[in-house]
């Protein structure tokens, strides 16, 4: 079984030997590909709808996993307990979304090793949250795969406590950022051209533009300032 992209580049983070918890596993790929190459005993795959846990149940019984993945419908993490999990996924949804679900999975998540999330969305606010819920991000990775970004991180409780990231380190990873990531260069490059194009055309948009205007640049001062310093080092 070969993984898109986005996915190995996720089943590379899993710490090996954990018992995964694959939320919104849609075909129930990952946890195949894990169990197939020995590097998770087992899994519990869950999604909300009824649809992807039929695909992912063909699956498991195709590559004949049936023994080590067990299939959940599941609004978030309703239908788990805690203990049951050592590696939480949560990939390919909105940032809001995945707030949702881990705010009203509370009571589960602390019986967790390592939680491994990829918002589709609202990636700065993610950053922020997932850090005020006394959780510190220690690795992160960022694909591009079909014309598309997918930012990903790996993290785990918080002993020490958490030293505040800066805006840019919030907006597009401090360790993205650390590492010079290559793709985060295509990602900021990409973004301050949209930013550019959108103030060009809000020119000529008048007064009722001003708003919309000052928040587009400041945007734009921000990816200024995040290539400044990935290309400072």
């Amino acid at each position: 079984m070969q993984l898109s992209l986005r996915l190995a580049a996720i089943s590379k983070m899993v710490h090996g030997g954990n018992r995964l918890v694959d939320v919104g596993c849609d075909h129930g790929y990952l946890p195949v590909y894990l169990v197939l190459n020995k590097k998770i005993p087992s899994a519990i795959a869950m999604d909300v709808r009824k649809g992807p846990l039929l695909r992912a149940k063909e699956h498991v019984q195709q590559y004949g996993v049936s023994d080590y993945i067990e299939l959940r419908l599941s609004d978030g993490l309703s239908a788990l307990k805690a203990g049951e999990g050592d590696t939480l996924v949560i990939a390919g949804m909105g940032g809001p979304l995945m707030e949702r679900i881990l705010t009203e999975g509370k009571q589960v998540l602390d019986s967790f090793q390592e939680l491994i999330l990829q918002p589709q969305s609202d990636v700065c606010h993610f950053r922020h949250f997932i850090r005020e819920q006394g959780w510190e991000i220690r690795e992160e990775e960022l694909i591009l795969e079909d014309g598309k970004f997918y930012p990903m991180m790996r993290v785990t409780r918080s002993i020490e406590g958490c030293v505040p990231w800066t805006r840019e380190e919030e907006a597009f990873g401090k360790f993205l950022l650390e590492a010079r990531h290559p793709v985060l260069k295509l990602y900021l490059q990409r973004e301050l051209g949209i930013r550019k194009k959108i103030l060009e055309k809000l020119v000529d948009a008048g007064e009722g533009a001003r708003e919309r205007k000052a928040e587009v640049e400041e945007e734009k001062q921000l990816l200024m300032a995040a290539l400044t310093r990935y290309e400072s080092k």
